[in-house]
């Protein structure tokens, strides 16, 4: 998973020390609902797109990026769905970080999906009923927060 230099310069810095960092993700949904979720290389977890806002970057302009990055798909924003905090993760590395997340609702626009980065191993569409069971328990609680109205309302034209 490639650390951002940002990140990088700060951890000579601050060594293994924690790190707070500002992420979005993305639930994002196909026109007949299902969900694209990556299996991530380093947990071996499926999970919503996520990333780490560049300094400055707008949230909802960092979640398309990372949607497009990691998914080689485009996407647009429905909504915003959620605003939470990730409990401290230790990394292999021994590098410790905790993320304030944003999380969008977003649709399909166009696009094949395909694991475009060497950050996942897979992406895939889900039905929302019928997710994987090594699923990120915070892919979960966000996927939850994001469907919890009438998601095929927000598709109707």
């Amino acid at each position: 998973m490639p650390i951002p230099d940002f990140i990088r310069d700060l951890r000579r810095h601050i060594g293994h020390e924690p790190l707070w960092l500002s992420g979005v993700s993305a639930v994002v949904l196909d026109g007949t609902g299902r969900i694209l979720l990556t299996h991530r290389a380093d947990t071996h977890e499926w999970a919503v797109v996520s990333g780490v806002l560049e300094p400055g970057e707008e949230p909802a302009q960092a979640v398309l990026r990372e949607v497009a990055e990691e998914t080689g798909i485009r996407a647009e924003l429905v909504r915003l769905t959620s605003v939470d905090v990730t409990p401290m993760i230790t990394y292999p590395n021994g590098d410790h970080s905790q993320y304030l997340d944003v999380c969008f609702l977003a649709r399909h626009v166009d696009g094949e999906p395909h694991a475009a980065d060497d950050e996942n191993t897979d992406v895939a569409w889900f039905p929302a009923d019928d997710l994987p069971e090594d699923l990120a328990e915070t892919s979960r609680l966000r996927i939850q927060n994001a469907l919890r109205d009438d998601p095929a309302a927000w598709f109707r034209r």
